[in-house]
C-alpha cells in the first residue's frame, strides 16, 4: 500500500507542475476568464485544488481550527502554483516517512458540523483522485481557451517517465 501512496503522491506533485507550467503561460486575462466548469475559472478552479489539499493536511495534522491561506488568496496564479505545489511536496514527504500504522490509522474529523472517520489511507487516495479530477477540468478549460501543447498527464505517462 505505502508503496503505490507514494506513487500517487509523486504523480499529483508531477502533473500538476505539468500543467501548471502551461497554464503559466497564458494571460491573466485567460486565467481569469469566466468558464462554465464546477469552479468558474482556471483562477478559481486551481485554487479550490489548493484549498483542498489544505484542508486534509491539517485534518491530518489534527488542526482544531483549521485556517486556510488559499481562501483568502489573491496573488497570481503562478504564486498559487507555487503554494499548491509546495503542498505536494508536504503530502511526498509525509507519505515517504509514513509507517504502515500511521497509514492504516482511522483519525476523526469535523466536517459541516457532522463528526466523521476514515483512514489515512483513504484520505490519501481521496486527496490525489480529487487532483486527477480537477486537473482534467482544467484540460477542459484550457481547450476552451484555444490552447494548444497541452501536457499529457496521464499516469501512465508519468510511470513510463520514471
Amino acid at each position: 500500500m505505502k508503496q503505490l501512496l507514494q506513487q500517487y503522491a509523486a504523480y499529483n506533485a508531477w502533473a500538476s507542475k505539468l500543467l501548471f507550467e502551461r497554464i503559466g503561460k497564458l494571460s491573466e486575462e485567460e486565467i481569469n476568464k469566466e468558464i462554465i466548469s464546477s469552479f468558474p475559472s482556471v483562477y478559481k478552479t486551481v485554487q479550490h485544488m489548493w484549498l483542498a489539499e489544505e484542508v486534509w493536511w491539517q485534518r491530518l495534522k489534527l488542526v482544531e481550527h483549521i485556517e486556510l491561506q488559499s481562501d483568502k488568496f489573491t496573488g497570481s496564479f503562478n504564486e498559487m502554483a507555487a503554494n499548491l505545489s509546495k503542498q505536494s511536496q508536504q503530502w511526498i514527504s509525509w507519505v515517504d516517512a509514513a509507517t504502515d500504522n500511521q497509514l492504516e490509522h482511522v483519525f476523526a474529523y469535523v466536517r459541516n458540523k457532522e463528526q466523521l472517520k476514515m483512514p489515512v489511507y483513504e484520505m490519501l487516495q481521496h486527496v490525489f483522485n480529487h487532483g486527477t479530477y480537477h486537473r482534467g477540468q482544467l484540460v477542459t478549460m484550457l481547450r476552451q481557451l484555444g490552447a494548444d501543447k497541452i501536457p499529457q498527464t496521464d499516469f501512465t505517462v508519468f510511470c513510463r517517465k520514471k
